[in-house]
């Protein structure tokens, strides 16, 4: 008889300024799919990436891909909550967008934590690197590692560069964290009047071609 398979449930957010590709990250990551003109996401978007991670372990991973306008307003608190983990993205070709990858990144601190206080873990991206004057991979890690992100990597959702990596490595990172004890939620909910997503259901896929569903 075969093992029974363990399915976890973890979800990510997307975050970071205008204009620096989180959606089409998302859209490159889940569906393989890039399209230049995507429209500027209102509110929250939300997509489902499912992951055979070992023989016995199936992981849904459940992306928030966030507004850049969003962090001047009030409703990051709500989009944040019970977050296991979080991908901050900027611009590599324009420089103002790297303070505010780190903005993001206060915003989230301050808002969502581990049972230990620490901050859930978060990667930073460089996105766009197939652009020419883009940050080098050299000033990028350093960059992540003064500012406490878990890992940093140049990616482009243009030419498909890095993604599966930095996604990989996040989830890593989370499970990491979730066998240590130090989510204050459960991984996967279990209360009955909570409705499960169901990762087979196009409906719940942010780029399908149903209606798209949007928290606002």
């Amino acid at each position: 008889m075969s093992a029974q398979k363990r399915q976890l449930l973890f979800k990510i957010l997307v975050i970071g300024d205008v204009g620096t590709g989180k959606s089409s990250i998302v859209r490159r990551y889940v569906h393989n799919i890039f399209n230049q003109y995507y429209k500027a996401t209102v509110g929250v978007d939300f997509a489902m990436k499912v992951v055979m991670w070992d023989a016995t372990t199936l992981i849904r991973l459940q992306l928030w891909d966030i507004s850049g306008q969003d962090r001047f307003g009030n409703m990051t608190r709500v989009y944040y909550k019970d977050a296991h983990g979080a991908v901050i993205v900027f611009d590599a070709t324009r420089e103002n967008t790297y303070e505010g990858a780190l903005k993001w990144k206060d915003d989230l601190d301050s808002k969502v934590t581990l049972a230990d206080g620490n901050p859930v873990p978060a990667i930073l991206l460089a996105n766009k690197v197939d652009l020419e004057n883009n940050v080098s991979e050299d000033v990028l890690k350093e960059y992540g590692s003064k500012n406490n992100f878990v890992a940093s990597f140049r990616t482009s959702a243009k030419e498909n560069l890095g993604l599966e990596d930095a996604f990989r490595t996040l989830t890593q990172h989370i499970i990491d964290t979730q066998e240590e004890g130090q989510y204050e939620i459960p991984v996967i909910q279990r209360d009955p009047n909570v409705r499960r997503i169901d990762a087979t259901d196009e409906r719940w896929y942010t780029y399908s071609n149903s209606e798209r569903r949007r928290c606002c």
